[in-house]
């Protein structure tokens, strides 16, 4: 004679619910509190460090990387700590993670060759921001110096964002913050030189945006069978290269060729046909 079954009377879903909260709630008040004091712990620290960072100088890549690291750091630490409390094994998650990151590291090369890179521009500093660069056959002010990246500003206002990975290795030519312009003038052979040379440095040495120190170079530069080159190259800030180029050319050709200098002779060319 079969035996009956023993019934177990079914729970209900509040049932369920209330039997979860009592075996896991304590457990995921825990690991919110847990979570929530590691962001807390995080933020401090993150400010703490860059506070210091700051006072000692530290270059601002260096610093942000510092800080967002450290910050890292302690959310991951927090994050086991978390987990632990669900009962996970932390060992298993640490290799898998460890697996993950080798993975991600091979197919990120490029990202992480430019973050080398620009680690080593910011330790080493070939160039600082607000310096004029030309490198890879471009040229402009550095206005970022990220640590993926460098941002330069051309002269004609446009933005030239270059890999860090590009720069290292690479020719620089650093002007600095000052440019040396160099302005040139032709003019007849009869013209009055002394007075002509004397006329430009003058002009040059007026200019309220011409650099004292080094003094500008005024002098003679090339000399043909029809002209006479006057060049003056005087030293000027990185900001004001372009105006001041073109003031000094308007003025320099209004003033010399109006009272002091004698105009080229002009070519004239014939073209005569084959006979």
């Amino acid at each position: 004679m079969p035996v009956p079954a023993l019934s177990l009377p079914a729970l209900s879903m509040k049932d369920l619910i209330l039997d979860l909260a009592v075996r896991y709630g304590f457990q995921v008040v825990g690991a919110v509190v847990i979570m929530i004091v590691g962001l807390l712990i995080a933020r401090w620290v993150g400010n703490l460090a860059g506070e210091w960072l700051t006072r000692r100088g530290t270059e601002p890549p260096i610093r942000a990387l510092a800080v967002r690291g450290l910050r890292v750091v302690v959310l991951v630490f927090t994050l086991v700590v978390a987990l632990d409390k669900f009962g996970f094994q932390i060992a298993p998650l640490v290799a898998g993670i460890g697996v993950a990151g080798l993975g991600i590291g091979f197919a990120l090369q490029g990202v992480l060759s430019n973050l080398v890179a620009g680690l080593t521009i910011v330790l080493t500093k070939p160039f600082r921001v607000g310096e004029h660069v030309e490198l890879l056959g471009v040229h402009g002010d550095v206005s970022q110096i990220e640590l993926f990246s460098t941002t330069l500003v051309h002269p004609d206002r446009s933005r030239i964002v270059i890999p860090n990975r590009k720069i290292v290795g690479e020719v620089l030519h650093n002007f600095g913050t000052v440019r040396q312009l160099q302005v040139t003038v032709s003019v007849g052979h009869r013209s009055d030189f002394p007075a002509l040379l004397a006329a430009a440095r003058g002009i040059v040495t007026a200019h309220p945006r011409v650099l004292q120190d080094p003094p500008p170079l005024v002098g003679v530069t090339a000399v043909s069978d029809v002209a006479v080159t006057v060049s003056v190259q005087p030293w000027v800030a990185v900001a004001d290269y372009v105006a001041v180029r073109t003031e000094l050319y308007q003025t320099l050709v209004e003033r010399l060729r109006a009272h002091t200098a004698e105009m080229p002779p002009a070519r004239e060319v014939r073209l005569l046909a084959a006979s």
